[in-house]
Parts: structure tokens; C-alpha cells; sequence
């Protein structure tokens, strides 16, 4: 494991968070409250209460000030813009061993809205990151028709694709039939 437990967790949000923007070419995957709320269980994201409108729309907002991490141009854009991120909410770290999990920090104010826990969260999960040396992990898709980001966690920083059964594998067979025509030829 490269990172904490936690801060993998959260890097996982992030991918979903920013993968689910219209402008990934998937069209808007966070458009509705259930949307939302599946998100909150598919990230085990804890201390979250009712959710409304007004969260969706604050996570909906959160995903461009993520974006801009994954877009930075060198490591000192990426820190501007993780300090940009963690500057939108209040920050109160605490330990907390709940739902079965070990000891851990907390960096959100208990009762935060949604969009303050998880600019905190990501955030902080960014930081980790980009501190540690090793932000070349977080990226866009190398297929020319996608935009999705990834964080890749592999051990020889080779994931290069989103998903390698979609982006990737529509890469490699355009490759091999590529070949195979300039063989005919």
C-alpha cells in the first residue's frame, strides 16, 4: 500500500467525484439527489446527514477546484490548487475509530455540509499526494477520445488508461488491426 488506507479511499472518491462531470463526455453522472446518495454508500463516506439540493450542488462545484489538481501543470500549480481546495471549508483534525476502522484522522468539522467534508477529504488525500513526491500518478486518461482521471496506485506507475476494458482494450484492438492492415499491405 502507497498511501493510508483512508487517503486511498479518498483518492477513489475523488476519481468517481471528477468522473462524474458532463464534461468527462460521460454527460452529468451526479444530476440527482439518488445520484449523490449513491456516491455517499459507494465511498463509505461517513458523518454525512440528510443530503439535499444545496449538497449537490456544493459537490457538483467541488469537482472543478478536484479537476484543476489533476490539470496542473507542475507540482507547485497542483499545491496551489490543493491549498485552494482546503481552503473552502473549516478544518478540525481529529482521531476517530469508528465503523470497525483503526484509528484515523478526521480533517472535516463535525456536521459540515457534504461539499465542506469532501473538499476536506479530497483535499487532504491530494495533499498526501502531491507532498509525498508523487503526483505523476494523478491523470487523464492517455485514450485521445477520453477525459476521465485516474489515480494510479500501481507500483510501476504504468495504469495508463481509466479502465483498461473500455479505453484500454478499444486502444490495443485499433493497434492490432492497425498492424494486421499494414501486414496485407
Amino acid at each position: 500500500m502507497l498511501f493510508s488506507h483512508d487517503t486511498e479511499r479518498s483518492l477513489a472518491c475523488i476519481v468517481d467525484l471528477v468522473n462524474s462531470a458532463p464534461s468527462t463526455g460521460t454527460g452529468e453522472l451526479l444530476g440527482d439527489l439518488d445520484a449523490l446518495r449513491r456516491l455517499v454508500v459507494r465511498h463509505d463516506v461517513s458523518d454525512v446527514g440528510e443530503l439535499t439540493t444545496r449538497d449537490l450542488r456544493g459537490v457538483q462545484a467541488l469537482r472543478e477546484l478536484v479537476a484543476a489538481v489533476f490539470d496542473a501543470a507542475d507540482d507547485r500549480s497542483a499545491a496551489q490548487a490543493v491549498n485552494t481546495l482546503v481552503s473552502q471549508a473549516t478544518v478540525m483534525p481529529r482521531l476517530t475509530d469508528h465503523d470497525g476502522y483503526d484509528w484515523h484522522v478526521h480533517y472535516f468539522t463535525p456536521g459540515a455540509s457534504l461539499a465542506d467534508h469532501l473538499s476536506v477529504d479530497c483535499g487532504m488525500a491530494l495533499a498526501h499526494v502531491v507532498a509525498s513526491g508523487e503526483r505523476e500518478r494523478l491523470r487523464r486518461c492517455e485514450a485521445p477520445d477520453c477525459e476521465q482521471v485516474l489515480v494510479d496506485l500501481s507500483r510501476n506507475r504504468s495504469k495508463r488508461y481509466c479502465d483498461a476494458r473500455t479505453c484500454g482494450n478499444r486502444l490495443h484492438v485499433a493497434a492490432y488491426r492497425e498492424r494486421q492492415r499494414a501486414a496485407v499491405s
